[in-house]
């Protein structure tokens, strides 16, 4: 375990401020908003506040205000945020993050979670996903969910947690899923957010599952219509990095804007609270300065041609789902016994959008847990 700490070169934080400069932007289309991408006036005016008023060695700082690690598993470093309560009735807790984002999705969570006004304290380890921030470069093809969650078994074992709890979303709530599959010995319960419009993306990829759907039924007609917009309006992002990573990759590392676009598209897309330009612009910076664009979309390429879905959870399971309908319930396999919060508002990131609701759901989840 070898401590770390962020600290870019600030020829990197002048290089990107350069390219900032450089932009090469494209003519504009009249009257589109939103429908064909980002919009370009409001891409510019990003790109103008990341280069002038973002200011990135204050977030850093923000990030190293935590301790971090870095360890070598299965071959490929692996960062990791390691911050321990002071309480002693703190309980180890494993969050993991997911698509397109990193460990400051947690910046705003960690706190609660470690020192709360009242119930239960974790001890939190948040690692970055294998081609994610710090975890880079990769070390070689094959990081899907399963390869992910054996390696943070071994993290735990490494860490000494005998007992602990997972949690994630996205992606981490694949990961966090399968690691409670590979070791419910030591894990105490697995805990996983969604959104209805991320339950449906999950559904197009569940072989029959649209053709089990009655059109009649007005939930079902409205999954199957979510279903049908992902596959043909809102996929394109997915379709590209699951067959042509390396391709995307080149755009990725080499223009700061076209990573700042990618981003910034899905966080206005997949949130309906709201988060600041600068939690926006840490996780962009963070995908730039490790060139973790590319090798993020390996890793999407690689689950995407694996059949390694790891066994299935067989501990206490809780549900989180942030700006909730009556479609999830339908989507999500949950056991009858499962704990089952929904809340009106909050999406895809709801540790940045709502992190006060998602550490009181946590806390009463966990809490009983042994």
């Amino acid at each position: 375990m070898n401590p770390f700490r962020v600290e870019i070169p600030q020829a990197d934080v002048d290089d990107l401020r350069r390219r900032l400069t450089d932009v090469r932007w494209p003519a504009a289309l009249p009257d589109t908003g939103w429908t064909r991408g980002v919009p370009l006036d409001h891409l510019r005016e990003l790109a103008d506040y990341w280069r002038t008023g973002f200011d990135w060695r204050a977030r850093e700082a923000e990030l190293n205000r935590y301790p971090q690690f870095t360890t070598e598993i299965d071959g490929q470093r692996i960062h990791f945020l390691h911050v321990r309560s002071d309480r002693p009735d703190a309980k180890p807790l494993l969050v993991t993050h997911g698509y397109p984002s990193s460990v400051a999705e947690f910046l705003t969570l960690i706190g609660p979670l470690v020192d709360p006004a009242e119930g239960q304290a974790f001890h939190v380890v948040a690692p970055s996903l294998a081609g994610y921030g710090f975890s880079t470069p990769l070390s070689g093809t094959g990081w899907t969910m399963g390869r992910t969650a054996r390696a943070w078994v071994e993290l735990m074992r490494r860490l000494g947690y005998e007992r602990y709890g997972v949690h994630g979303g996205d992606i981490g709530g694949g990961v966090s899923g399968m690691v409670a599959g590979l070791d419910p010995e030591h894990v105490t319960g697995a805990h996983v957010v969604t959104d209805p419009f991320t339950a449906a993306a999950v559904a197009t990829f569940i072989p029959g599952l649209a053709d089990r759907l009655d059109g009649d039924d007005p939930v079902d007609k409205l999954i199957l219509d979510r279903i049908e917009r992902f596959r043909t309006e809102d996929s394109g992002y997915l379709a590209i990095q699951n067959t042509r990573p390396q391709t995307m990759g080149c755009g990725l590392v080499d223009s700061p804007v076209m990573q700042l676009a990618w981003i910034a598209e899905k966080f206005e897309e997949w949130t309906d609270l709201p988060i600041d330009r600068d939690q926006l612009l840490t996780t962009v910076s963070l995908y730039w300065f490790t060139g973790a664009g590319a090798s993020a979309a390996h890793t999407l390429y690689d689950q995407a041609h694996s059949a390694d879905w790891g066994a299935p959870p067989v501990v206490p399971q809780g549900f989180a789902v942030f700006g909730a309908d009556e479609t999830v319930r339908r989507l999500v396999p949950a056991p009858a016994d499962a704990h089952w919060t929904e809340f009106p508002r909050g999406r895809h990131f709801p540790a940045m959008e709502a992190p006060a609701e998602l550490a009181a759901d946590l806390r009463t989840f966990f809490g009983p847990l042994t």
